[in-house]
């Protein structure tokens, strides 16, 4: 796995045996992508990152995060 902070949320994931991505925090996405919390959760409001709510609280797929950042790296 890549270098991102091991919480105690951080052993939830999803997807086959052959393609298993970890479900990221709003705080543990904002580490991920170099940002802060509050502009993650901004930018998941409105649609600009791919995310999900669970109750109160947005939840990241971090390959799905990896594919995001690739099509604006290439756009």
């Amino acid at each position: 796995m890549s270098d991102w902070k091991e919480t105690e949320y951080s052993n939830i994931y999803v997807g086959t045996e052959e393609q298993v991505s970890p479900v990221l925090t709003s705080v543990e996405a904002a580490e991920y992508l170099k940002m802060h919390v509050k502009t993650v959760c901004r930018l998941a409001k409105e649609g600009k990152i791919p995310a999900k709510k669970v109750g109160s609280e947005w939840r990241f797929l971090k390959s799905v995060l990896d594919r995001w950042l690739a099509m604006e790296v290439s756009s």
